[in-house]
């Protein structure tokens, strides 16, 4: 089974002969950077490349842009490049135009078709992008004081989106594709039920069904303790989340007995991974049980932090292939 089949078959809930071994986020720079000096060669600076030298299942992000090269830059973390619908207007020249890379796309392409990696697409969702522009604070407060502005927006977003979809089923079709939206922290979502049908609802009604048309999986990519909000993101035709933070409070097994065919990517708390064998161990069997019934690909449940050396890392690969193998046997 090559790595691409094994992966969609698990979120197929179809039977695997092992987990995939996956690392689904990319590694801070500090944890590369302490890496290099533990000898990760320096030749290898493609995330392809080092999740193979690593002894990972590859996995390639499809990175869809909304901003263009003269889109105005934020000040600072967090803060926003528009103020209301002027301004948005004033920036439209500088929005949408800007896709994905198509030579990569295409290199890329041809291993995925050998069944070699799996590619997943990303687009900024309906929660992100408008907080993207507006800048955190304000992004709340639009929802009561320029709702039409936030309307506007997403309706040019889910416009973009189609286009890019059918330029990047024109070279491939992605494995699954991720809205990435952060909506959660760590006592829930940042909106209630009520905001976030009458704000996302309607965009996600029309955007998950133009993903499965294409036979594409959508999960979304949620900080925070997501545990709320997937009953909202099931009524709207959602079936996957990721990457399940540990830390936020998420347990994976308490999901999977709530919401069987949910699929899942992520889970394993990253706190653990530089304290020994024992308490990796520890982490593979909390997260084993909810694994071996499928549609859940155990990984990081975010990037793998500069506290984890390079050696700790490989033997956390290690534990990782024998609880995959385990997983396929149950």
């Amino acid at each position: 089974m090559d790595s691409r089949q094994r992966f969609r078959r698990l979120m197929r809930f179809e039977p695997v002969d092992r987990l995939p071994v996956i690392e689904w986020a990319p590694w801070w720079n500090q944890t590369i950077d302490r890496w290099r000096t533990e000898g990760l060669p320096d030749v290898l600076t493609d995330g392809v490349d080092i999740q193979e030298h690593l002894g990972l299942d590859p996995m390639w992000q499809l990175r869809i842009w909304h901003f263009g090269p003269d889109t105005p830059k934020a000040p600072s973390h967090g803060a926003g490049i528009v103020a209301d619908q002027a301004d948005y207007r004033r920036i439209l020249p500088a929005l949408y135009g800007r896709g994905f890379d198509a030579e990569a796309l295409a290199r890329r392409a041809e291993r995925q078709r050998r069944g070699e990696l799996v590619i997943w697409m990303t687009f900024d969702g309906f929660f992100w992008h408008a907080r993207t522009l507006l800048g955190i604070q304000p992004h709340l407060y639009a929802f009561y004081d320029q709702p039409e502005l936030i309307d506007e927006m997403n309706e040019r977003l889910l416009d973009h989106q189609q286009r890019m979809l059918e330029a990047v089923l024109a070279v491939c079709t992605p494995d699954f594709c991720s809205l990435a939206e952060d909506m959660s922290y760590n006592h829930g979502p940042m909106v209630s039920p009520g905001m976030l049908e009458r704000f996302l609802g309607p965009f996600y009604r029309r955007f998950v069904p133009m993903m499965e048309s294409a036979g594409i999986p959508v999960l979304v990519d949620s900080d925070g303790d997501v545990t709320e909000l997937i009953g909202w993101l099931k009524s709207v035709g959602v079936e996957g989340i990721f990457p399940l933070e540990r830390m936020a409070g998420v347990d994976v097994p308490a999901l999977r007995r709530a919401h069987p065919r949910l699929r899942m990517i992520g889970g394993f708390d990253k706190t653990v991974m530089h304290r020994g064998d024992r308490a990796v161990r520890d982490e593979f069997e909390r997260l084993l049980p909810a694994a071996a019934g499928g549609g859940y690909a155990i990984s990081v449940d975010h990037q793998s932090p500069p506290e984890v050396s390079l050696g700790a890392y490989r033997r956390f690969v290690a534990l990782f292939r024998e609880y995959a193998a385990r997983a396929g046997d149950i």
